[in-house]
């Protein structure tokens, strides 16, 4: 088994069984995000305490590829403050993926860090108010 199978394999795995699957009870913020592209969505639900990620949820309906990379983000992101969250870059999901993705396929994979990001936007902007 070649590591891209193995990252496939991952991959899928969290698609069949997300983590931090549902919606947070009045989350710190909440971000709905979808690719005109191929109409997959997700929506991300925070708590953000102390300007740490306390807790995470998502729903959405997509392909393994956004859906997964969704769940396997959300484990990520968990208890990192919200700098080490922005500092998150395109290139370092595609390293956590692990897959040769075309540029559409790209795009389904980059759908929950921009997500994520809004939410942190969202958070930012309404704590200052």
């Amino acid at each position: 088994m070649t590591d891209e199978d193995l990252n496939s394999e991952i991959l899928l795995e969290h698609y069949r069984n997300p983590h931090h699957h549902g919606q947070l009870e009045d989350p710190s913020a909440r971000q709905l995000e979808y690719n005109p592209v191929c109409g997959d969505t997700i929506q991300i639900t925070v708590k953000i305490e102390k300007d740490r990620i306390t807790d995470i949820k998502f729903i959405g309906r997509g392909c393994s590829v956004s859906q997964g990379a969704t769940s396997m983000l959300t484990d990520r992101v968990l208890g990192l403050s919200l700098e080490e969250v922005k500092k998150i870059s395109p290139e370092d999901i595609l390293e956590m993926l692990g897959l040769n993705l075309g540029p559409s396929r790209e795009k389904c994979a980059l759908l929950p860090l921009n997500t994520i990001k809004k939410c942190i936007s969202q958070y930012e902007i309404s704590s200052r108010s």
